[in-house]
């Protein structure tokens, strides 16, 4: 009984601790405190739980004949929105704090939530090579299943809790994305409820206007209630070379080189200074040297951008095989290098291997339990953007980076970007490498301002054609907004479908000088 009365007495100061202190003060100097002893086992339930009930609903093939039923319920929701008068634009019911993005949807409470409950896998059909999937359905889900049974998505965005909508509706990226360019476009057909209760199946050869003005639209054309995804085959393996490279020009010269080179399936990088970067590429195989393997998935090994950084402290190149699984995933644990921010410690080898399997804490219960006082300490004090540049800006976009917020690393992350006439493509009409540069941690620069300085970032994106990630923060008026994006299909696809009544415009969905 004596170590239950510790634990217990334990127990008891720590919550008096927090009642003197108060939850606002613990949650924000301490946070670790409450992420370690609250998040970190939640999240394991979390995963466990819809782990589990995806793979019966699979097993059982039951997905199919629910997911008919769901859409019908869908459909007799906007029906009885129509009834009512449709008063109020209408959103998803998803709680705004379950997706991945740290935006704050203060519309779920003034718009009419629609109660989408789709997150399964409907079937994979290997002779069409691809994977239909509802879209709720994450990332993590739909690489357990599929690398089970051989295959893999051509573009698999890196964190496990990415979904398929989210990914959809906005946009996704990974370091194949050279070859396949974003997520939009390894997708063959969307399915969406729209304003008047109708269900529509969009392709590039059937409701062509609509397959193009979906992706980036946030929702506001209609609801997803399922996607048509490319699969390809895959291998046990990712062979991947790391080269450290010194001096910007070099980095910019190289990085490009490697993302021209479709002979490699993964390009990626991590810059850790102005002047210093790592540079990775990979190829899928079914053969590993033994003496080379890395399981870097495992919970007890070190987070990645630390092993990375080992090969430029060594300033040595490097070759490792590492399980395929494990590659797609390689930033999930330490959700890129946020998490060093949340627990400064848990890349310890003590913590890594009594608790890494716990890790990471889910974004959602992140969100859920900052409060304000840390959102908004984070939204003065850290940055999280990326920004999508054409490849011939990178020098100066990192230099402009540099300059006005110094956050390292950098994630840079080659994208081949094909004409178009949805909301992104190259301003020509030929297919364009762009880069994305992703921005995660706590500027350096001094008096650093968060409105100031972003809108300084975007000012440059525009001026050089580039484009936004709307998951974060995004500071810009309406004008400076339809500069950066074409608006053009946008708009006259929300006039004819009638969305203008049912669903707010995506620059009032996520703008922060338009949000309410």
């Amino acid at each position: 009984m004596d170590p239950l009365l510790y634990l217990g007495g334990s127990l008891l100061l720590f919550l008096l601790w927090i009642k003197v202190k108060g939850l606002d003060y613990v949650i924000v100097h301490q946070r670790w405190i409450f992420v370690c002893l609250f998040l970190l086992p939640l999240s394991v339930v979390f995963d466990v739980y819809y782990y589990v009930r995806t793979w019966l609903i699979f097993k059982m093939c039951s997905a199919p004949k629910l997911h008919d039923q769901r859409v019908k319920d869908i459909q007799r929701q906007v029906r009885e929105w129509r009834k009512e008068g449709g008063k109020k634009h209408m959103c998803t019911g998803r709680p705004g704090w379950l997706s991945v993005s740290l935006r704050v949807g203060k519309y779920k409470n003034t718009h009419k939530n629609i109660m989408i409950n789709m997150m399964d896998i409907l079937e994979v059909d290997t002779q069409r090579q691809v994977v239909r999937v509802e879209p709720l359905a994450n990332m993590g889900q739909v690489t357990a299943l599929l690398n089970s049974i051989g295959w893999t998505l051509p573009v698999l965005p890196e964190l496990d809790d990415l979904t398929v909508g989210g990914l959809v509706m906005g946009t996704g990226i990974e370091s194949s994305s050279h070859i396949y360019g974003l997520f939009q476009h390894i997708c063959v057909a969307y399915e969406l409820v729209l304003a008047d209760g109708s269900l529509v199946r969009c392709t590039e050869e059937e409701n062509s206007d609509l397959f193009h003005a979906v992706p980036w639209s946030c929702g506001t054309l209609g609801f997803l209630v399922a996607t048509e995804i490319k699969i390809v085959p895959a291998k046990a393996w990712v062979k991947l070379r790391y080269e450290p490279v010194r001096g910007l020009e070099n980095i910019c010269k190289r990085f490009t080189e490697a993302s021209e080179n479709k002979q490699n399936s993964f390009v990626e990088g991590i810059q850790y200074s102005l002047d210093s970067a790592v540079i990775m590429t990979g190829t899928m195989t079914d053969h590993a040297e033994p003496d080379k393997i890395n399981r870097i998935g495992l919970y007890f090994k070190p987070w990645f951008f630390k092993h990375v950084e080992s090969y430029l402290k060594q300033d040595c190149t490097g070759v490792e095989y590492i399980p395929l699984r494990h590659y797609y995933h390689r930033h999930t644990r330490s959700i890129f290098w946020e998490l060093q921010d949340i627990i400064p410690f848990g890349n310890n080898p003590v913590f890594r291997w009594l608790f890494g399997w716990m890790v990471p804490p889910k974004i959602s219960l992140l969100k859920l339990t900052q409060g304000e006082t840390i959102r908004r300490l984070y939204e003065q004090h850290h940055v999280v953007q990326d920004m999508m540049i054409p490849m011939k800006h990178l020098q100066a976009a990192i230099t402009r980076f540099h300059q006005d917020i110094n956050v390292y690393p950098l994630w840079l992350c080659p994208f081949l970007l094909p004409p178009g006439r949805g909301m992104v493509h190259p301003k020509g009409q030929e297919e364009e490498l762009h880069v994305d540069i992703g921005a995660y941690g706590e500027p350096k620069v001094k008096h650093f301002e968060a409105k100031a300085s972003t809108r300084q970032l975007e000012k440059f994106v525009r001026e050089v054609h580039g484009f936004q990630m709307l998951y974060a923060d995004v500071y810009m008026n309406r004008e400076e907004f339809w500069e950066m994006f074409d608006g053009q299909l946008y708009h006259r696809l929300r006039n004819e479908l009638g969305c203008k009544e049912a669903f707010p415009e995506v620059y009032n969905k996520i703008c922060k000088s338009a949000r309410h």
